[in-house]
């Protein structure tokens, strides 16, 4: 009997995430995300050793070389350019795979910084109540009503330039997205029985907190944080393309498209094109997992 007992339980357990596997294969479009981001993920991670050569290597680098064209060769004969240079005569290649790990770096990195922030003082809020309830969701509002460019360019002003720079003015921009979500849901929870039980039981606010509410808060937040990854990824772009996020000796797919913005009406178009396709795809297929995660996690939408 307690054989057959856990084996129900297993299947139990189970069948629900066959069920998410199951739906999640049945959509074509997240499934070739799934695939798109997968694919720049690894490109990113092994940049190393599959870059034709490091972009920010001073003494890998030719003036001579600057400006080709795609499918060009350096001065040598010995390196085929086949997304071009840029005016400095870094290979637009490995300038690209070197960029998505340093986009990928900060839009996870920061994210999920965010939703540590963010789920802690939504999940206090909403459990206390009162005037920390309070306090916290006019600090929110405050916020929000400020667009998130604006407050990272007054702390990018204030920090500097740089990586642990970016990702701190992308964590105060962001967290109050994750403190309103995780409020919301678990303001609904708060109120079932199952936590008015556990208060009976005379179990600590942090065991309720993290044991019980928040577990029944993470289908919204797997959506929130990967729409705010690709947000993320987008917003350091452009910060960096502006100037003022990452320093020129830094990778970055925005540097790179900054860098060829003043070619563009001169024919030298591969400078920002590439590197900007490159951000593109990976902000779409991001955007693709994260819809129908969407669709997969909230009962009303697959109705």
């Amino acid at each position: 009997m307690n054989a057959l007992a856990s084996a129900r339980s297993s299947e139990a357990v189970v069948t629900p995430f066959r069920r998410f596997v199951r739906s999640f294969m049945a959509s074509r479009l997240a499934v070739s995300g799934l695939v798109l981001v997968l694919a720049l993920v690894l490109l990113a991670l092994f940049a190393p050793f599959i870059a034709p050569q490091n972009p920010y290597d001073l003494q890998q680098l030719d003036f001579m070389d600057g400006k080709l064209a795609p499918g060009s060769q350096n001065m040598d004969g010995t390196l085929t350019y086949w997304f071009g240079t840029d005016d400095q005569g870094r290979d637009l290649l490995s300038g690209i795979l070197y960029g998505l790990r340093t986009s990928l770096l900060v839009g996870v990195s920061s994210a999920f910084i965010a939703l540590l922030v963010g789920a802690a003082a939504g999940l206090f809020a909403a459990y206390r109540g009162g005037w920390a309830d309070t306090l916290i969701m006019r600090v929110v509002d405050i916020q929000l009503s400020f667009p998130a460019i604006l407050i990272a360019l007054i702390l990018l002003a204030i920090l500097g330039q740089g990586v642990d720079k970016i990702i701190i003015a992308l964590v105060v921009t962001q967290w109050a997205y994750y403190a309103r979500t995780v409020r919301g849901s678990a303001l609904v929870e708060r109120r079932k029985e199952y936590v008015e039980a556990a208060r009976c039981l005379a179990l600590s606010p942090a065991r309720i907190i993290f044991r019980h509410l928040l577990p029944n808060c993470l289908p919204p937040l797997i959506v929130v944080v990967t729409m705010r990854v690709a947000y993320a990824v987008s917003l350091e772009a452009t910060l960096s393309f502006l100037g003022l996020g990452l320093p020129v000796t830094e990778p970055s797919l925005g540097l790179l498209i900054a860098n060829g913005f003043d070619y563009l009406l001169s024919g030298v178009y591969w400078i920002s094109f590439y590197p900007g396709m490159a951000l593109l795809l990976l902000i779409v297929g991001i955007n693709l997992v994260g819809d129908h995660l969407r669709d997969i996690l909230n009962p009303r939408l697959q109705q």
